[in-house]
């Protein structure tokens, strides 16, 4: 695993031993940074279930200007600390060693609001629309934000009125939805017939 473009292109990342992280593929990252290109450069970058950090840390490589990395399992959170020191962007990136719900009250605290948000949690997880939901809430999303949403194939996130997802990818068993604040007056679309289309 390694970065992929940018500044630290070609650094090496580790990962934590066993099978509870789950990094997303070079081949899917370089995909889905090809299509969010323009909207890292000067970012504020979430990464709600950071495992390695890769997402994050390819953000801040390639223009991000912060990132903050959530997870709350030990070997992910040092293998993200190593990762952080690897490609040398430590001013840029900080991380949160929390449960998701209790890191995103912290950072509604400090009153944080980001850009870019990526949610990647374990499979099992199939409430992606709840967290959602929780970060425009807890007012962590910016005006014109992103949400980057990988899930597995059908597990689309169910997203209320005040999201637009508007465009969905599939890579194997893995699927990525990609949502916007929806228009005023406009109506959310999380179906997969909704979401066709090009960024």
């Amino acid at each position: 695993m390694r970065i992929i473009g940018g500044l630290a292109r070609g650094r090496t990342l580790v990962a934590p031993p066993g099978a509870k992280t789950r990094p997303t593929q070079d081949y899917v990252r370089e995909s889905l940074f090809n299509i969010i290109r323009w909207d890292v450069e000067d970012a504020r970058v979430l990464d709600l279930f950071a495992g390695t950090g890769a997402l994050a840390l390819e953000s801040v490589s390639r223009g991000a200007a912060q990132a903050v990395m959530i997870d709350s399992d030990r070997a992910a959170c040092e293998a993200i600390r190593k990762n952080i020191a690897s490609v040398r962007m430590e001013e840029k990136c900080r991380l949160v060693q929390r449960d998701y719900r209790a890191a995103m009250e912290l950072l509604a605290r400090e009153g944080l609001r980001f850009d870019v948000v990526f949610i990647d949690p374990p499979y099992r997880m199939e409430n992606t629309g709840e967290m959602c939901a929780e970060l425009y809430d807890m007012g962590l999303l910016a005006r014109d934000f992103l949400l980057i949403v990988e899930h597995r194939q059908g597990c689309a996130p169910m997203l209320d009125g005040r999201f637009d997802a508007f465009d969905l990818r599939s890579y194997g068993d893995t699927q990525i939805t990609f949502a916007r604040r929806a228009q005023e007056g406009g109506e959310a679309r999380h179906d997969e017939t909704a979401v066709s289309g090009q960024l």
